[in-house]
């Protein structure tokens, strides 16, 4: 069963089966399928591009609206949810990222198993390919930086709330973040 079958009901019960602890949901049924609605496409995106994997952002994703469930707050308004769910996903991908670091990569024995990616017709595909390569070298906190401030138009302090930085620290993390994209980029002088 997937996330997306799972009823609130069900999700508190598979909490409360984890947590042995009474697990108060601020949101009722209806309340959360209209969260999820509006914020899950944009939260997967957000996801699949700190780890540059599909089914890493799926797994995450996930995990991330079962931990939103789970938590005990009390929040406000439809951004405070937001950046809540935002920063439990931030930190989900930070966990995953460290755990990956102490284990050994698995790399398949056979060349075929690895598809090779497919060649680039357009002028703008092969523009999308550099962005998303000159992305996927970036360290994970600007990758983040990056996509919270022009992919999803967050604020300065929205971002410090969900990247876990002081807010006056966002302004110099978004310069060199973006200093180092135009860099990989082949950009002289840093991109404005």
């Amino acid at each position: 069963m997937t996330f997306r079958d799972m009823t609130i009901t069900e999700t508190q019960a598979r909490a409360l089966a984890q947590a042995d602890v009474n697990v108060a949901l601020q949101m009722d049924e209806d309340a959360f399928r209209g969260f999820y609605d509006r914020t899950s496409r944009m939260l997967w995106v957000y996801l699949q591009r700190l780890t540059g994997d599909r089914s890493q952002a799926d797994d995450l994703m996930q995990e991330s609206y079962y931990r939103f469930l789970r938590a005990s707050v009390t929040l406000e308004s439809e951004s405070h949810r937001r950046h809540y769910l935002f920063r439990i996903a931030t930190n989900l991908a930070r966990d995953r990222f460290r755990r990956q670091q102490t284990q050994p990569l698995l790399i398949p024995h056979d060349a075929t198993d690895v598809a090779a990616p497919p060649a680039a017709s357009t002028g703008a595909v092969e523009g999308r390919m550099d962005l998303a390569a000159a992305m996927s070298k970036l360290k994970k906190r600007e990758r983040a930086l990056l996509w919270l401030a022009y992919a999803q138009g967050a604020s300065h302090r929205e971002i410090a709330e969900v990247v876990g930085v002081a807010t006056s620290s966002v302004k110099p993390l978004l310069y060199r973040a973006r200093r180092r994209l135009a860099l990989l980029l082949g950009r002289e002088g840093g991109a404005r």
